[in-house]
């Protein structure tokens, strides 16, 4: 099994943590996990520590303190960094909040194995479902991905799905400096650029469920914000394949 790194990011999340570790020790064996914590004011980065110590035989897991709430994307983009440095192979991207269930972490690196440069656990390839979502939560997001995609020109169903895993090498030939969108907006930016990079990109199904415990993170503006830049996006993405070339 390639060496994975699985990465959690949380904020307020204690009560989340401890039973989403566990999950990953009992349905992943072998993965290592760092929790890239945002200075979380219930202690959840604590927890994790404490859960590392006395669980060191069942699971890897490092805690990353990052100093303040700065978000989904700089904590990902602090999390390659990390992965990277120690020679990670693979590295996952996992929510904390229990919708992204951990028995699929098999699957994602297999697919990574099989020769894909990033694989996402998609809710719109067959298969795929959300089963607690009402019709206009489903018509929205569906029609979100829809326009991102045209847009952009990516040929991916969810291309704001937060369960994925990319191959490091990907990772290490890609610009992460120059990555500046944050939530729905940071996945459909990653997409991009390692669809401009050449990348491999697969799509397995996945059941995914709302969060039981604690409180969502998203926003209507962090939506709106998201479909913004897409349409800047694609906008000077348009212009530059109309750009003469140089003779």
């Amino acid at each position: 099994m390639p060496q994975t790194l699985v990465m959690i990011p949380t904020y307020n999340e204690a009560a989340n943590i401890e039973v989403l570790l566990n999950r990953v020790a009992s349905d992943a064996p072998g993965v290592s996990v760092l929790v890239l914590d945002d200075n979380s004011p219930d202690g959840t980065g604590m927890l994790a520590e404490r859960w590392a110590e006395q669980n060191a035989e069942r699971l890897s897991v490092s805690v990353l303190h990052r100093s303040a709430k700065e978000g989904l994307g700089p904590a990902y983009l602090a999390g390659y960094e990390w992965g990277l440095q120690r020679g990670f192979d693979v590295m996952i991207q996992m929510d904390a909040d229990g919708s992204h269930d951990p028995s699929v972490i098999p699957r994602l690196v297999n697919e990574i194995d099989a020769g894909a440069d990033l694989v996402i656990g998609s809710r719109y390839v067959p298969g795929g479902t959300i089963p607690t979502w009402s019709w206009h939560r489903l018509a929205l997001s569906r029609f979100g991905n829809g326009y991102s995609s045209a847009m952009l020109g990516l040929h991916i169903k969810d291309t704001t799905a937060g369960y994925r895993a990319y191959a490091a090498p990907l990772l290490a030939r890609m610009d992460r400096t120059a990555v500046r969108a944050d939530g729905y907006g940071f996945q459909i930016e990653m997409a991009m650029r390692a669809t401009d990079r050449g990348a491999r990109i697969r799509e397995i199904p996945i059941a995914f469920v709302d969060r039981t415990r604690g409180k969502s993170k998203m926003s209507s503006r962090i939506v709106v914000e998201a479909l913004a830049l897409v349409t800047w996006w694609g906008i000077k993405r348009r212009f530059a394949r109309r750009r003469p070339q140089d003779v």
